[in-house]
């Protein structure tokens, strides 16, 4: 895993965990890469700085932070996770906002569902007081499925 200091448009800068540097472009050509900020996913590496080993004389790492193994592991065991709470879930694409808001008003019957949104639309459903949640881990879109 690479950890990866992001900046969208709107020169939000974040990070993101990537299995390697061809994964972030893979993922970004696919628009599966946005700025968890304004939802923007014109995304580019921002300027990192470099990792410079300590010298040898100064204080080691901690040993208890977990290796890029575990790490994948969690987060491979988190996207299983979300993707089998899924499948109780209602795939509405960019209907996400509308029905989210019907069925927080009663007009339509409540249930799970998940879908796309821009960020104005999110800022919206907050504002009134919509119960909505990102998911933790992009998904590819049903129709974009080979």
């Amino acid at each position: 895993m690479i950890v990866f200091d992001l900046k969208c448009g709107s020169d939000h800068v974040f990070e993101a965990w990537f299995g390697s540097s061809a994964a972030f472009e893979d993922q970004r050509g696919r628009g599966l890469v946005s700025c968890p900020y304004c939802g923007a996913t014109d995304v580019i590496k921002a300027v990192m700085a470099p990792s410079i080993p300590a010298k040898s004389n100064s204080r080691s790492m901690p040993s208890n932070l977990p290796t890029p193994e575990a790490m994948k592991a969690a987060f491979e065991a988190l996207a299983a996770a979300q993707s089998k709470a899924l499948e109780t879930s209602e795939w509405v694409g960019r209907a996400f906002a509308d029905r989210a808001r019907a069925m927080h008003v009663g007009d339509e019957a409540s249930g799970p569902i998940h879908g796309q949104s821009t960020a104005e639309e999110v800022r919206d459903l907050v504002e009134e007081g919509v119960p909505i949640a990102p998911l933790l881990v992009p998904i590819v879109p049903p129709e974009a499925i080979n």
